[in-house]
């Protein structure tokens, strides 16, 4: 029995010992190789997939080069107002890179962004920027040249919704600016932007769901949308359509912000500045050129000055007096819009 009773107590102490070690293990911190790498989201608006396929892993390379650290970026698409909706709803952002300043003022006002984003980077936290351009079938057989060709009678304009999109708000706002810039008067540009949408078939959500309504099912005389877009269906689609550019249009920027309330409870705020600072960076600039989007840098601007048509531009501001205005008057409920789709 004693024998027996010694040999217990000795086989009890290396039990003892590895529970007393795995509990100390658990108090460790994880090593740098197996803590969970920090991933990144992009709340984007519809026609920049592509843009984004090709800076994510750029980024994801520099970013690992410099500091050693790998990253991860997934994207989410949409309409950009729809998108800022989903953010404003829970969406959890890193950070959005919409097509107007409107839609990131939305997530200021629910605590997500700080008021003072467009400050916080350059050329008002907007990286590049493009214009609303006409995308016409081989041909041009319509003769379409201008906003008011899109008000003829007989013209199907394909457009997507100025409630969900922002395509289709600086098409209705380009069109609406036309007529001012002309010299005509209010009650002008509410008619022609009255019989521009009374001309629209269908009305989809964004600017991708519109290229597909009028590449793909062949609906509509002419596709209304950013300059970036209309040159990457006349990449995919060759010879079947031709772009035509306006007189005059209206300056579409392209404005990004880091979303502060999710960086900061996940900890990921430096990786996703250095992203949105990497728009700004030659080889993103080059990258934005690369995808039809007018670049800020001067060497990029000057090396791909062939790529861009040169075209007069107006702002929201001096048309409109800023993206605040232009959504009380224009696209909140009741509002013109509202008013000009009813009726149709």
């Amino acid at each position: 029995m004693p024998i027996k009773f010694a040999s217990l107590k000795l086989a009890a102490q290396p039990r003892r010992w590895f529970l007393a070690a795995a509990v100390a293990a658990l108090a460790l911190p994880l090593s740098p190789a197996l803590a969970a790498e920090p991933a990144l989201l992009n709340v984007s608006y519809d026609v920049m997939r592509e843009l984004f396929k090709e800076i994510n892993p750029a980024f994801i390379a520099e970013w690992k080069k410099n500091t050693g650290e790998t990253v991860s970026v997934n994207q989410s698409h949409g309409g950009s107002s729809k998108q800022a909706r989903s953010v404003a709803d829970g969406l959890e952002a890193s950070v959005v890179t919409m097509n107007q300043a409107n839609d990131i003022d939305l997530l200021v006002e629910r605590g997500l962004v700080a008021p003072d984003w467009a400050k916080r980077f350059p050329n008002n936290a907007a990286p590049f920027y493009s214009t609303m351009v006409y995308l016409v079938r081989k041909g041009n057989p319509k003769q379409i040249k201008n906003w008011d060709d899109l008000a003829k009678p007989g013209v199907k304009v394909v457009v997507p919704n100025p409630k969900t999109s922002g395509n289709g708000r600086y098409t209705y706002l380009a069109a609406w600016g036309h007529v001012i810039k002309q010299g005509g008067s209010e009650a002008q540009a509410r008619e022609l932007v009255g019989k521009l949408f009374k001309n629209v078939p269908v009305l989809d959500t964004g600017g991708r769901a519109a290229t597909t309504t009028f590449t793909q099912r062949e609906i509509g005389d002419v596709l209304v949308t950013f300059e970036n877009e209309v040159q990457l269906v006349r990449t995919e689609f060759g010879d079947n359509f031709e772009v035509v550019y306006p007189p005059a249009s209206i300056l579409a920027e392209s404005p990004v912000a880091v979303v502060d309330k999710v960086v900061d409870r996940r900890g990921i705020r430096k990786q996703a500045t250095a992203y949105l600072q990497y728009l700004y960076s030659e080889p993103g600039q080059e990258i934005a050129a690369k995808h039809f989007l007018r670049p800020r840098s001067p060497a990029v601007a000057k090396k791909y000055a062939a790529t861009f048509k040169p075209i007069k531009l107006f702002t929201v501001d001096e048309v409109f007096g800023g993206w605040q205005q232009a959504q009380k008057k224009h696209f909140d409920d009741g509002g013109e819009f509202d008013k000009i789709y009813q009726s149709k």
